[in-house]
């Protein structure tokens, strides 16, 4: 050992400690190239909050939902033998004999709730991953696609001549 070497409670310079180190004189150590980054932007964006009840009621009303597609979609491939069934309960005289259109739209109505239903439930999930507020989605999904499925029955049941006649009658 060396007399050089800073005892016990000195203090050593710089130099010292990188020589005890093992490592270079400061003076041969070549500069590194430092390039600046952008600094990162700040996140605004909040945490994520828990909410058991939100979840709840969306996951339940996603579940009805589900059901409730099922059933819809199942008379509405069927969709003659289901206009038959509701003119009956309206107490329109006749039957439904629009078949050709009322299987097209029908089928086109199935579609379109079930495909709403996806959507609807897919939007649900990724909220519900990012801590929003959520129960409103599947309210909002159902709205929507019972109306465009409303369209969908209504052009068969409004070229059907049982059923306009029905209309017709109405109106005097």
């Amino acid at each position: 050992m060396s007399d050089t070497r800073p005892q016990y409670g000195e203090l050593a310079t710089p130099e010292e400690q990188r020589l005890a180190a093992g490592l270079p004189p400061i003076d041969e150590v070549q500069p590194a190239v430092v390039v600046a980054e952008p600094a990162p932007q700040a996140v605004t964006a909040e945490p994520a909050r828990r909410r058991p009840v939100d979840r709840f009621a969306t996951i339940a009303l996603l579940a009805y939902g589900l059901i409730n597609v099922v059933m819809t979609a199942m008379s509405y491939l069927d969709l003659p033998a289901s206009m038959n069934q509701t003119m009956k309960m309206l107490g329109i005289d006749g039957e439904f004999t629009n078949f050709a259109q009322g299987r097209l739209w029908g089928t086109i109505a199935a579609i379109v709730l079930v495909a709403g239903w996806c959507i609807t439930a897919a939007l649900s999930v990724r909220r519900l991953r990012r801590g929003k507020l959520t129960w409103w989605v599947p309210i909002v999904g159902a709205a929507v696609t019972l109306l465009i499925t409303s369209v969908c029955i209504a052009v068969p049941m409004l070229g059907d001549p049982a059923f306009m006649a029905y209309l017709n009658s109405i109106g005097q």
